[in-house]
């Protein structure tokens, strides 16, 4: 039987083929749902293990399935391709060839760590039973990727429901190379975003009784989110509501028909996720309207927020420590948000963490993901690919 030992003694083996493609990832990054180059270098790579792969049809997306020697249920593991509008500033000798756009968060590590899972899975074939079925997904960068590729059937690609998902998410800082981090419950917050229009009435700054003047409505609004959060919700079921934006008026004595501001909502339980956006809304339209004043209101919805299974967690800590792997559980959720969630809302599954902090680098002071300075330690590629191959092989191995 295939230990997760041999999977990453096997993968150390072709640490430096997952290196190469890695950096050959990291030198042409795309942004967004349609990634002809990197699609391009993904089905490549499927077909020379044998695998036919499926392009998605309304994203850049592609889904293969590995099958092993005998039937059984199925699971999937995902990598994210996409990159973000980031000008690199790392002095790598593979750095982006595209101005503007960067590896920044380390999915190219995501791409060639699930490539060398599967060239894993593919070559111990004969001893295992069930499919693992290749989640290449774009437009994770607040795309809903994943969402997307739920709706084109990736969890059925193996011709029935997946029992179990797993993903994994590599970072530049915090971490030591090869330390693995999970929580069960929560672990990445839901992020929505919040707009908001006063609509007054303009005038002069001389008079503003004869205006109705929605700058201070506007400001009123924004302290008032405060205290929906702080006296309206459970302290124990944290919101973070952050007004980033607020844009009124052209000039210091005209008072604007109009105030405008922005903020972004980040709730840590699927019940907060729910019924925050009623509570703010019934703020923002009392507030205006004792003023006199109307608001337009576009609430945003965004990913959900992250729930790993309770069980998958500790199979993810179990497995990590038979690796030979360090893990930590992580004290309290990571405030991001994730669109991986979307996988976990169907099937039970774990989302984990993989430090990939430079060898030598002190990991709190290293530049964090979606810095234009963040580097990533190509160690950490042959960690990944393991562990992502012994997650599915010990799951199947319970069925």
């Amino acid at each position: 039987m295939t230990t997760p030992a041999d999977l990453l003694a096997a993968a150390q083996a072709i640490a430096p083929d997952l290196a190469a493609l890695r950096h050959e990832l990291h030198r042409t990054p795309e942004i967004g749902l349609d990634l002809p180059a990197t699609q391009a270098i993904v089905l490549r790579e499927l077909a020379a293990l044998g695998l036919a792969a499926t392009p998605g049809r309304e994203l850049g997306s592609v889904t293969a399935v590995v099958r092993g020697a005998r039937p059984g249920p199925a699971v999937l593991l995902r990598g994210d391709m996409d990159a973000l509008p980031v000008t690199e500033d790392t002095g790598e000798p593979f750095t982006s060839e595209r101005d503007g756009v960067m590896h920044a968060c380390g999915h190219d590590l995501h791409v060639a760590g699930l490539l060398g899972a599967a060239r894993l899975l593919v070559e111990r074939r004969a001893d295992w039973a069930g499919a693992v079925v290749l989640m290449f997904q774009p437009g994770e960068e607040g795309e809903h990727g994943a969402r997307l590729m739920i709706d084109e059937g990736v969890l059925d690609a193996a011709g029935e429901r997946v029992v179990g998902a797993y993903g994994l998410h590599v970072v530049s800082a915090e971490l030591p190379v090869g330390v693995v981090t999970a929580r069960p419950g929560t672990y990445y917050a839901a992020a929505d975003q919040l707009f908001v229009t006063v609509q007054g009435r303009g005038g002069h700054g001389s008079m503003p009784h004869l205006a109705a003047d929605p700058v201070p409505v506007a400001a009123e609004i924004t302290l008032a989110l405060q205290t929906v959060v702080t006296r309206q919700w459970d302290a124990m079921d944290p919101v973070v509501v952050t007004v980033g934006r607020i844009s009124a008026g052209t000039i210091d004595n005209v008072i604007p028909a109009t105030a405008e501001l922005a903020a972004t909502v980040r709730t840590f339980s699927r019940e907060a996720h729910a019924a925050i956006p009623g509570l703010l809304t019934r703020a923002v339209e009392h507030i205006a309207a004792a003023h006199g004043m109307t608001a337009q209101i576009d609430y945003v919805r965004g990913y959900p927020t992250l729930v790993n299974d309770a069980d998958e967690v500790a199979r993810a800590e179990r497995v990590t420590r038979e690796l030979g792997l360090e893990y930590v559980t992580a004290a309290v959720p990571v405030t991001g948000a994730e669109d991986f969630s979307y996988v976990l809302e169907q099937v039970p599954g774990a989302y984990v963490t993989l430090g990939a902090t430079l060898v030598g680098v002190e990991p709190a002071g290293a530049p964090y993901n979606h810095s234009g300075q963040a580097r990533f330690a190509d160690e950490a590629l042959p960690q990944g690919a393991a562990l992502l191959a012994a997650l599915a092989l010990d799951r199947l191995r319970e069925s």
